[in-house]
């Protein structure tokens, strides 16, 4: 299993337990993910690190002050 954490800016797109899909986006030096439909987006992911699977689980929902997080896990 592995997690990947992604910064969302509303509440409420998503939640805990949903099955989520996520797309692959490069970049020059790294990757990036989204959730679909545009819920939520990953940090810089180094080319030796991308997923292997694109579908996965919500797990937690952080809130602070800098906005809410939905952490996901993948199946790898």
């Amino acid at each position: 299993m592995r997690e990947m954490e992604f910064k969302m800016e509303r509440q409420n797109l998503v939640k805990v337990g949903q099955h989520v899909e996520v797309v692959e986006r490069s970049c020059p030096a790294n990757y990036h993910y989204i959730i679909k439909p545009a819920v939520a987006m990953s940090g810089c992911v180094a080319v030796g690190d991308r997923l292997s699977v694109l579908e996965g689980t919500v797990t937690d929902i952080k809130h602070n002050d800098r906005g809410f997080y939905v952490v996901v896990e993948f199946d790898e």
